[in-house]
């Protein structure tokens, strides 16, 4: 049996309210999506980092039941909000999953191996960092491994060339660019050029 984090309804909206909820050591949080009305929960912003810091992160399939009663939903992490001073989590939004229908999430690159091109002198860009996928909640990868050890200089490694398992669909531009080996003295001369087309004529 799978099993479910407790959650409670939150009656009471606004910064006040809000800040009386962190003193009991809560944030607020919002669970919408499936069609069905929005509810305002709170819930331990502990809970939530031990969810981040899970190996599929903001895509973790989360089981949630609201206390005192037998209501229990699937949902994702859909946003964080954070204190810009301390970093602190100080509300998140839930989106509702159906566990047997398959969603869209984005998902980090992990670019693996040293290209053969930074080993000749080359500069690695790294262009698309994540990747958007369409599959089963239970099965979102939590990042998708990208091997480009055999990239030489000017060579790319493309959307449409990124190998997933098949129950898992690639959603993104096809041809778009995840990483590149520039030349270094392409890219000399490319900074070289700008600096010459600055301001000349008089």
């Amino acid at each position: 049996m799978e099993d479910a984090i407790a959650v409670s309804l939150r009656t009471e909206i606004g910064k006040s309210a809000n800040r009386k909820l962190r003193r009991e050591g809560l944030i607020p949080a919002t669970v919408y999506g499936l069609g069905e009305d929005a509810v305002s929960l709170k819930i331990s912003p502990k809970i939530v980092a031990r969810v981040l810091s899970s190996p599929t992160g903001m895509n973790s399939l989360i089981y949630l039941q609201r206390e005192g009663t037998d209501i229990k939903r699937h949902v994702i992490i859909k946003s964080l909000q954070r204190n810009p001073i301390t970093g602190r989590l100080i509300h998140v939004d839930f989106m509702r999953v159906d566990p047997k229908h398959k969603i869209r999430v984005h998902v980090p690159i992990h670019l693996v191996g040293t290209p053969v091109g930074i080993k000749e002198g080359g500069i690695l860009e790294f262009v698309q960092r994540e990747i958007e996928i369409e599959c089963l909640p239970n099965l979102i990868p939590a990042h998708v491994d990208v091997d480009i050890s055999h990239l030489r200089i000017a060579e790319n490694i493309r959307l449409d060339e990124i190998k997933l398992p098949e129950n898992i669909a690639n959603m993104g531009v096809p041809h778009s660019v995840i990483c590149i080996i520039h030349g270094q003295k392409a890219e000399e001369a490319a900074a070289e050029a700008t600096a010459e087309g600055g301001p000349s004529n008089s």
